[in-house]
């Protein structure tokens, strides 16, 4: 069973996000136009996160690429391949934490979540990863 990634801007988790933030987020404006990425699930993980330029580091995700979402911390969650062929993110205790399905809790760091067909990974100040199954 094959399984995918739909990457792209999400105006409703921005919405909310800024909702939820300080003062430090007024600046940050949705970006206008972000053609969605798409991206086959191999392997047993995929890094998301943002390139790192001193070392050369780029996640298989790399939300660096412009508009780079600020929000998103170098190494930042990853998906981890299940026993039974599905898929968990776990947050790498990135500095502005990793949401489910448009929850205001963030996950805890280095814990597992299982991902349902359809579920929604927010990261970042805009960004939201859909998982597909098929």
């Amino acid at each position: 069973m094959s399984w995918s990634a739909t990457i792209g801007p999400d105006r409703d988790y921005f919405m909310a996000m800024m909702h939820r933030s300080g003062p430090e987020a007024a600046g940050l404006n949705l970006p206008a136009y972000s053609p969605e990425q798409q991206r086959a699930l191999t392997g047993n993980q995929i890094t998301i996160g943002r390139r790192r330029h001193s070392t050369g580091d780029v996640p298989d995700i790399d939300l660096s690429v412009p508009p780079e979402d600020p929000g998103v911390s170098h190494q930042h969650a990853v998906l981890v391949q299940q026993p039974d062929g599905s898929w968990a993110v776990v947050d790498q205790n990135s500095t502005n934490g990793t949401t489910v399905n448009g929850s205001e809790e963030p996950i805890q760091p280095f814990v597992p979540i299982p991902l349902q067909d359809g579920d929604r990974v927010h990261v970042g100040a805009w960004t939201t990863i859909t998982i597909r199954r098929g």
